[in-house]
């Protein structure tokens, strides 16, 4: 599978300088540090209370060309909670890499050396067109509770992801994802672009956003009865092994 995913995508890399991360990050007041033996460099931030990580360098996905950019946030939502909006040009390749190493060779499970995100595109429903609103010829999203979903991407980060339509390539990669009660935006950026950094970081604090609304909101629903969603609502953890953790 993942032969057929270098097949798929190719690019080559940037060089590692990360100045320009460093200099937005001083102007931010934001705390910037190089990466040990490795290329490029992690810088720690905040919205509010809320702490978050930001690492550009090599790539930890074989469909990210060059660098790459990530946006981490610890945010202690249901682990049984998986979101994903991913640009519909690599939602189609992955579909197509799992047809292709499932169905052409026979295969009757999903190994853990499969990415999380195509795991992710078998394991569960696709958003509706219509929750997708003026993003659908962009993006699609799959999410284990379709209602979150929904609610997610009727809120201020609908704006913010049509704000990428016209700037950022059809092609870039870009993964938007909710799994293990982790916020995470993954994204190729081969050399550090104020314009592209400004425009997923935006991308990645409206999610952040509304991810803790919707988290707060669901829980007390949940402690009065209100729902019938996930009794995990209630709770900041999971018991061990109630719910199989498919990771990121």
């Amino acid at each position: 599978m993942l032969k057929t995913l270098r097949r798929l995508l190719s690019g080559a890399r940037g060089q590692a300088d990360p100045s320009v991360l460093r200099q937005w990050a001083d102007e931010r007041g934001h705390a910037w540090r190089n990466v040990r033996d490795a290329d490029g460099c992690v810088i720690d931030g905040r919205v509010g209370t809320q702490e978050w990580r930001m690492e550009w360098g090599a790539p930890q996905r074989d469909y990210i060309p060059g660098f790459e950019l990530r946006l981490i946030a610890e945010m202690g939502l249901p682990k049984e909670l998986m979101a994903m909006v991913l640009n519909r040009q690599l939602m189609e390749q992955m579909e197509k890499a799992v047809y292709e190493s499932f169905v052409d060779d026979v295969q009757t499970r999903i190994d853990t050396d499969t990415p999380a995100e195509m795991r992710w595109l078998v394991l569960h429903p696709k958003t509706p067109a219509p929750d997708l609103g003026r993003l659908k010829e962009r993006y699609g999203g799959v999410c284990s509770i379709e209602a979150w979903m929904k609610q997610w991407l009727a809120s201020p980060l609908n704006d913010a992801l049509a704000a990428t339509l016209d700037v950022a390539d059809a092609a870039t990669p870009v993964v938007l994802s909710i799994g293990r009660g982790r916020l995470m935006l993954r994204t190729a950026m081969p050399l550090p672009d104020r314009q592209q950094l400004a425009m997923w970081v935006s991308v990645f604090e409206h999610a952040l956003r509304e991810a803790g609304r919707l988290g707060a909101e669901w829980r007390d629903m949940a402690g009065t009865g209100l729902t019938t969603q996930p009794s995990a609502w209630a709770q900041s953890e999971l018991p061990p092994g109630q719910v199989p953790d498919i990771g990121l």
